[in-house]
């Protein structure tokens, strides 16, 4: 047998074999999730690096998620699907004070960009 030949029925037998098994299907119950992806920026817009973040339902007083911005001052995180707003707060002031926050709106399996603008004064020192 030449080698175009074996090359050829190799060629068919993947393909056969590729096309016998059933194809996966996603289970209709699973609807996927939603990205708020964020850069934390600081005075002159430089990213910061190593602000803590806290994720929330604008509907909870209590963040549901907490991460610290990379070297690059950018965080990411899963939600859920569905209508709902979520509050991203800069952790970066002493209890009892405002946090820097923004709001986000997520309707379906998306990604979101945010941005969260940090002062001098907020990234002095507690």
């Amino acid at each position: 047998m030449s080698v175009t030949c074996c090359a050829s029925l190799l060629c068919f037998l993947i393909l056969t074999a590729a096309l016998s098994f059933p194809q996966q299907s996603i289970p209709s119950n699973n609807k996927g999730y939603a990205i708020i992806y964020g850069t934390v920026w600081g005075p002159g817009d430089r990213p910061v690096a190593g602000i803590p973040i806290r994720i929330r339902k604008a509907s909870d007083k209590k963040a549901k998620w907490q991460l610290v911005s990379d070297r690059r001052g950018e965080f990411a995180q899963r939600v859920p699907v569905g209508a709902q707003d979520y509050i991203i707060e800069a952790d970066v002031r002493p209890k009892g004070r405002p946090q820097p926050q923004v709001t986000v709106h997520i309707d379906d399996n998306e990604r979101k960009d945010v941005g969260l603008h940090l002062s001098h004064e907020e990234l002095s020192p507690r």
